[in-house]
């Protein structure tokens, strides 16, 4: 595999990044601060530790990945860190629909889908780049023998 080209494909768009840094951040004040609620008893709590940890994956998706010495293995930690954070964002989703009332419901749910919305369709374009990069090697390895 070219250094330089997992480099450049493991590497996050700054811009997209910096905006899904903002929604999750302005979510998550809202799930802390503003008044949504649920009539389910420990709902709020569980919603909220479910986006932090979103906001953890978040993280380690856009994470430099030079400190892995292969770039098989940068490829792989992308590939993972955009699996975990999708199922942080279905667990995320999931206890967010538990959410039932409160002023602030509706700004709050529409956050919840803009989030989705930027995330999704953005990192399945990065999945099949970065399958198609470890398959390539794969392919690279056949044509050898």
């Amino acid at each position: 595999m070219d250094t330089a080209e997992v480099r450049l494909a493991v590497t996050l768009d700054p811009v997209w990044a910096a905006e899904l840094r903002r929604q999750w951040s302005a979510l998550m004040e809202a799930a802390v601060w503003s008044e949504v609620k649920s009539s389910r008893m420990g709902a709020a709590t569980r919603m909220r530790k479910r986006l932090l940890d979103v906001g953890e994956k978040l993280r380690s998706l856009a994470a430099n990945r030079d400190w892995i010495p292969h770039p098989r293995e940068q490829v792989k930690n992308a590939l993972g860190s955009a699996f975990s954070l999708k199922d942080a964002l279905t667990q995320f989703e999931r206890a967010a629909q538990d959410m039932d009332g409160g002023a602030e419901l509706i700004p709050f749910a529409a956050a919840v889908i803009a989030l989705h919305a930027t995330l999704l369709a953005p990192l399945a374009e990065l999945e099949n780049r970065w399958a198609a990069l470890l398959d390539s090697q794969y392919l690279d390895e056949d044509a050898d023998d």
